[in-house]
């Protein structure tokens, strides 16, 4: 038995794919066609006008009236339209715009409150202010035991439907607006597929966290539409020796020299929400923290690279995208400064961001471990702490300033003056004998990139 499909039917994987040539098809000879690489984003040849299409919804920019008229008029040819001007509300987000003041506001208003009614989660007892569990550092000792393995009795078949079911609702909303509980998520996820006791008591902590601060806002602020970047990570902070890392991603204005990576005196980029916030713990066992850093400026370079694809085809050309860390090893391998002797673990992600560096996709710049926005989404960190940045990623009308602002007022004050001009001096060349005997040799050891004529 043969079947042709004329026309998509709701509910068969082809009819997305149908009902898109199909819209190809007849706004082509309008004008409008789908940019060349990103996905959903829609163009006018001559026009300008972008749209960006997801099922039925349409989100337009456009910069004349003619030019909107324009696109409603082709497609009522062909579909029966509802339009909102105001443009408050897409995706399932709240929009709330302020052209006086250059703002608009995203929120998802009640969605956490269906969300503890669906799962039938009570209103907890007293305010919780972390989304997961903090173990208090054991200070003073050489030796920090790794968390012992979790032997809890297994969930049934229901509950683990219903932890999976959690999560999946959870992480939309963290990822359209309220990133704060990513880590918990991150945890969550590894552990989802086999639950125990205590998986259901993180996941009873992340709702209770939610009930307490529902109702997020993720507030835009106009800017140059410059991308930027922060990566992070931790060194075994995850079970069975894995480490987790992270990336910041926010658009803010151009830097004061795009050609060069950001000074210490250049001033920081405007504050502003995050357009997108990477947390992910890689598969592979780290063997050391400068890999674990390396991996995050990794994972955060190749995030940021369709992020930049997308502004240009937005119309936004883009400098090299600054990526800041706070390791000094991983940026001197990323920007080809440190030089490592044998070690092969590494060379995939150093010679990738390398690589893009030289291309003059990025460029990699150090900045102490309090300024770096991605380090909240690498470890578990007490509530004072949650209680402290919550301003810094998420809108706080009562918050004049954040987190990162006021840290950076004690920076300014500290900067350190620039280091003379001059060669480097060269190391005894004993200590770069391959015979001779030093703490430094060995297997994955870096040498600065002065001394690789000499080795």
């Amino acid at each position: 038995v043969y079947t042709e499909l004329r026309r998509g039917m709701y509910g068969l994987p082809q009819a997305g794919r149908i009902a898109n040539e199909l819209l190809v098809e007849r706004m082509a000879p309008h004008g409008y066609e789908p940019v060349a690489i990103t996905a959903g984003l829609w163009r006018h040849r001559e026009r300008d006008t972008k749209f960006t299409l997801i099922v039925d919804d349409f989100g337009v920019k456009y910069t004349s009236d003619d030019d909107a008229e324009h696109l409603l008029s082709t497609l009522r040819k062909y579909y029966r339209v509802t339009t909102d001007w105001s443009g408050t509300r897409y995706a399932g987000i709240t929009l709330d715009w302020d052209y006086d003041n250059r703002t608009v506001d995203l929120s998802m208003p009640g969605y956490i409150e269906r969300c503890l009614q669906r799962f039938e989660h009570p209103p907890p007892t007293r305010p919780e202010h972390a989304p997961h569990a903090w173990q208090t550092p054991t200070y003073g000792k050489r030796t920090q035991l790794a968390p012992l393995p979790d032997s809890s009795p297994s969930l049934d078949l229901q509950d683990t439907k219903r932890v999976q079911q959690i999560v999946g609702v959870i992480l939309f909303y963290a990822r359209a607006i309220d990133p704060t509980p990513l880590v918990a998520l991150s945890d969550l996820a590894t552990q989802q597929a086999n639950p125990t006791e205590h998986t259901m008591k993180a996941v009873t902590k992340l709702l209770n966290y939610l009930a307490t601060h529902p109702d997020a806002i993720l507030r835009y602020t106009a800017s140059d539409m410059c991308l930027w970047t922060h990566s992070d990570a931790s060194y075994l902070s995850v079970i069975k020796a894995r480490s987790r890392v992270a990336g910041y991603f926010f658009l803010s204005d151009f830097p004061e020299n795009p050609d060069k990576p950001p000074g210490d005196t250049d001033p920081p980029p405007a504050s502003n929400g995050a357009v997108s916030v990477l947390v992910q713990i890689p598969k592979e066992v780290l063997s050391s923290a400068a890999e674990a850093e390396l991996a995050g400026g990794y994972y955060t370079a190749k995030e940021a690279v369709p992020m930049r694809i997308l502004l240009e085809e937005l119309g936004h050309p883009q400098p090299p995208t600054p990526l800041q860390t706070d390791n000094s090893t991983a940026t001197g391998i990323a920007n080809d400064t440190v030089r490592q002797r044998r070690s092969k673990a590494m060379d995939m992600r150093f010679y990738w961001i390398r690589d893009r560096v030289r291309q003059k996709q990025f460029h990699v710049y150090w900045r102490k471990g309090t300024l770096n926005r991605a380090d909240y989404f690498t470890k578990h960190h007490p509530p004072s702490h949650h209680q402290d940045v919550r301003s810094t990623y998420l809108h706080d009308p009562n918050a004049s300033r954040n987190y990162f602002e006021i840290l950076q007022d004690d920076v300014d004050e500290d900067v350190e003056p620039e280091p003379p001009d001059g060669p480097v001096p060269s190391p005894p060349a004993d200590s770069l004998s391959s015979n001779a005997h030093s703490d430094e040799s060995g297997e994955g050891v870096l040498i600065p990139s002065h001394y690789r004529d000499l080795d």
